[in-house]
């Protein structure tokens, strides 16, 4: 598989260079032919029947660079319109993926496989939202007069060939695709089996929208898991690796690849709940932090409480709150030995990630230690800090070296579409690219673009440097 894809790599990089010397006018009118393909849909792609090598899609990412801003956004305005007018087909496939996997997989997958109808929606309105966006490629970040008449830019570029890798999350598919598509950039997705006909019947309707000119190569699925670590050693054709999967799945592809990756192997959030919280309002986080959706790596694993609320009964109270909520709490260290006749279980250990109905109960003796205590048991996801002491916030917000930090708000905010992102590839931890919640910037990189008149450096007495900063419209 490997030697196929490197020989169409080959092939692709030829091509892509024959496409960008031709006269502006042919290239003008192959994107109007494009264009016309992608907004009729006049050609139906069977994308399980594409028999495609991994740089064929470097191919179509250089073909979507060239595309009009009008193009891409209306591609993935499109996609909205597709995903709801295939609703009830994409609905009965998935709920026989759904039908197959009870019982076969572990509950936290299963949750993240079940596909609703107003998922579907949001979806929709989350890739509106993508091709609303001011265009990403090509912006300009910097201007510099280096010389009399010699500009260099420093402009947006895609990154290249992305790889995603995901377990039973078919709401992951039209996001990434979506994003992809709008920041330049080519794709390879592979889905979990459980979600095989979910993840089929989506990708053939974003690649019927996207039309035959790019659909096929552009967003390829892979459906063979021996492709996989193929297509893992292709680390001079494959730009970045995205997994989105238990921490198993990640360390796998960290241990097993040159390729960056970008994602988290763990989502070990927490809840700090301070002396000076509202309690009512501290429950309602802590609640919908852990209940509203517990298998995602957003929702809490760990709730921190100050010491002053165990005597003044504020503990008990989110104790209950949570038991009520249908939660599972389990003792800290600390609680352990603050109330050693508690019947509630221990925690499995200072550093668990449920992603279930579950949840930590620790006590903590001031700001300073929680703080210690994320950082010393977290993952550098998110963490939220529920008080009214504005000083006590900010030292949090300033102290926690998390991806996303939060004061008075459900850790569950921390999402690509809540954060007016459209989606989101993934989740980062790394503290090299994109951190958090990673949209359309996250795919991007950048490039230098000169424009000169002719000069040379003839060992730096060819111009008088001036280096100037321009400033940008």
């Amino acid at each position: 598989m490997a030697e196929s894809a490197r020989q169409s790599a080959l092939k692709a990089r030829n091509a892509s260079r024959k496409l960008q010397a031709l006269p502006t006018e042919e290239r003008v009118a192959m994107l109007h032919r494009i264009a016309d393909a992608l907004v009729a849909n006049e050609e139906s792609i069977m994308a399980e029947n594409s028999k495609v090598g991994q740089l064929g899609i470097r191919t179509c990412a250089s073909r979507a660079l060239l595309l009009p801003t009008f193009v891409n956004s209306s591609s993935a305005s499109d996609w909205g319109h597709l995903l709801q007018e295939s609703l009830y087909t994409i609905a009965s496939l998935h709920m026989q993926d759904v039908e197959e996997a009870k019982g076969n997989i572990s509950e936290s997958l299963l949750q993240r496989l079940i596909l609703k109808p107003q998922k579907i929606k949001q979806l929709a309105d989350g890739i509106r939202a993508i091709a609303a966006e001011e265009e990403p490629i090509r912006r300009v970040l910097s201007r510099t007069e280096v010389a009399e008449g010699l500009v260099l830019e420093k402009q947006t570029a895609p990154i290249g060939v992305l790889l995603i890798i995901f377990e039973a999350r078919p709401d992951a598919l039209p996001q990434i695709a979506a994003l992809a598509l709008r920041s330049g950039n080519g794709l390879l997705l592979k889905g979990g089996k459980e979600a095989s006909r979910s993840n089929a019947i989506l990708h053939k309707t974003i690649t019927d929208a996207i039309g035959s000119n790019l659909g096929p190569d552009l967003i390829h699925l892979i459906t063979s898991r021996d492709e996989i670590s193929d297509l893992l050693k292709l680390d001079d054709v494959i730009d970045l690796v995205i997994p989105r999967g238990g921490n198993a799945l990640v360390s796998h592809i960290q241990q097993n690849t040159k390729i960056p990756v970008l994602g988290h192997a763990d989502g070990i959030c927490h809840v700090y709940v301070d002396q000076a919280a509202d309690l009512d309002q501290a429950i309602e986080i802590v609640v919908d932090s852990k209940a509203d959706y517990p298998a995602a790596c957003n929702a809490v694993e760990k709730v921190l409480v100050h010491e002053t609320l165990v005597g003044s009964g504020g503990l008990t109270k989110i104790q209950e709150a949570l038991q009520e909520a249908g939660v599972q709490v389990h003792a800290g260290d600390k609680l352990k030995q603050l109330q050693p006749d508690s019947k509630l279980p221990a925690a499995p250990s200072q550093r668990h990630e449920y992603s279930s109905m579950d949840v930590t109960l620790e006590v903590v003796p001031d700001l300073a230690a929680a703080i210690d205590h994320i950082h010393a048991n977290g993952s550098g996801h998110t963490e939220t800090i529920v008080t009214e002491d504005s000083e006590a916030a900010e030292a949090f917000l300033r102290g926690v070296d998390s991806a996303c930090v939060f004061h008075n708000a459900s850790t569950r905010f921390s999402d690509g579409f809540r954060f007016g992102l459209g989606a989101e590839v993934g989740i980062s931890t790394s503290r090299i690219h994109a951190r958090g919640p990673v949209g359309v910037e996250g795919l991007l990189t950048t490039k230098w673009v000169m424009r000169g008149t002719g000069q040379v450096v003839a060992k730096d007495t060819g111009v008088a440097y001036t280096h100037k900063k321009q400033r940008l419209q």
